[in-house]
């Protein structure tokens, strides 16, 4: 949203914006990836994923869903946990693994599906948790010894569901800044002035721009479905490593619908892509600009990392937008 309003051109020359760990797609580690290409190949299978998925490269440049799907596999795009819930109802014959993205927005969703699955009995749906958590993330982000960030937008569609409290850590532990912010350009513009405001009297608190859609308790009742179905696990982030309690699992009550369990895989560990920035950028230590390979050998018909290919990826918004 940022990109696309060029909100940046309008700044002044000391003032940066940063993106950070915001997109699930981009901090969806390699080797989670390469887990998911391997089941891809597995015979009576269908990988049911959100669009964006399908062009994240793993740990082998050039392999991808999209690339498993023109060697045979079976993959069909969802627009919501849902779909491939009835993806599986319609082919009862067939295993229908749905490849859960995102943080505690998708998470209720997901949960809900589960759900659902269970009372209905259809039992040929699984979920692979990819969901992670927010709050740990930017805990991590803050403790690393180059961190250098003066304050903190805070998403307005998480804290829809995390509420307010989700957020206050920031300002009462780190002594940071923090607005709740909504995506049009007029309210991402209002959060930077209260968070430059804040700086210029030297205050750290709060604030909740967003308040048409963002309640103090955010919302009790996706919570209560997320929480009934999952619970917190050590994670890997792309960027920020091992991260205590920042994903989500399914609990031992709901094992059936697990894909983890139900579809055992292990890959050779690789490291990430060598000539690829993405974890640099996700942790905000660089611009996508900065990336040796930026717009020559890696753009969104051809990306090397996750942060070109989503179109919530930091580098696939430079590169549309540039020049705003």
């Amino acid at each position: 949203a940022i990109a696309r309003s060029g909100i940046r051109s309008l700044l002044p020359e000391k003032l940066s914006l940063l993106s950070g760990p915001g997109c699930p797609v981009c901090v969806t580690g390699a080797e989670e990836i390469d887990k998911i290409l391997e089941l891809a190949m597995e015979p009576g299978l269908t990988i049911a994923s959100y669009g964006d998925m399908l062009r994240v490269p793993g740990s082998v440049p050039g392999d991808s869903l999209q690339r498993r799907r023109a060697l045979g596999a079976k993959v069909e795009v969802v627009y919501s946990a849902m779909d491939a819930l009835e993806l599986a109802a319609a082919e009862p014959e067939r295993e229908v693994l749905f490849l859960a993205v995102g943080f505690e927005t998708t998470a209720p969703g997901t949960a809900a599906a589960v759900l659902e699955a269970r009372e209905r009995g259809i039992r040929n749906f699984s979920v692979f948790s990819l969901l992670k958590s927010v709050e740990p993330a930017l805990r991590s982000l803050i403790a690393r010894e180059d961190f250098n960030i003066q304050g903190f937008i805070c998403p307005g569609h998480v804290a829809s569901i995390i509420g307010e409290q989700g957020f206050h850590f920031i300002p009462e532990e780190y002594g940071l800044p923090g607005v709740i912010a909504g995506f049009e350009p007029e309210e991402i513009l209002l959060a930077i002035c209260r968070l430059t405001g804040q700086l210029a009297r030297g205050e750290a608190r709060l604030e909740n721009c967003y308040k048409r859609a963002v309640r103090p308790e955010g919302n009790p009742l996706a919570r209560a479905v997320m929480d009934s179905c999952f619970q917190l696990r050590r994670d890997s982030w792309r960027g920020l490593g091992e991260i205590e309690n920042s994903g989500f699992k399914l609990r031992e009550e709901f094992a059936d619908f697990d894909g983890e369990r139900k579809f055992p895989v292990e890959v050779e560990l690789r490291s990430d892509c060598a000539v690829c920035c993405c974890g640099d950028v996700i942790c905000g230590r660089i611009r996508p600009e900065d990336c040796p390979m930026f717009g020559e050998g890696c753009t969104p018909e051809d990306p090397l990392g996750p942060c070109m290919v989503s179109s919530e990826g930091a580098c696939a918004a430079e590169y549309k937008y540039r020049g705003l």
